[in-house]
């Protein structure tokens, strides 16, 4: 899978800008949200190939957004990888419940990010 456009969702700027710099290198078209919200409205608008998104927001979380993606035809096929302080196998297995691909555990280093890409 060519992955080409990329939308990045966190409530945090300074990790939203992290999220950016890490992928940066990939050349892809980086789309960015601050709520669980704003991010499944642009998966909608956008179709991006995949979706890296924060767990912990407030309003709709990360959990209840890529159940909402997951569960809508629109969407249902782009990938979710959960990047979060939340790394608890219990995290890992709920976050597969919902429908995530993967979970990178805060903090990471940026070839972790680029990493999951490839296995996508």
């Amino acid at each position: 899978m060519a992955i080409q456009k990329i939308l990045i969702c966190d409530d945090s700027q300074t990790d939203l800008m992290n999220l950016k710099n890490a992928l940066q290198a990939t050349n892809c078209l980086l789309i960015t949200a601050s709520s669980g919200e704003e991010a499944v409205k642009k998966a909608k608008l956008e179709q991006p190939d995949v979706i890296f998104l924060d767990i912990v927001m407030p309003g709709m979380d990360g959990y209840a957004a890529c159940r909402t993606l997951r569960d809508d035809p629109e969407t249902k096929h782009i990938p979710v990888i959960f990047v979060s302080s939340k790394h608890q196998k219990a995290d890992r297995v709920w976050a597969q419940m919902q429908g995530a691909k993967d979970l990178i555990s805060k903090p990471y280093e940026s070839q972790d990010i680029t990493e999951r890409l490839g296995s996508l």
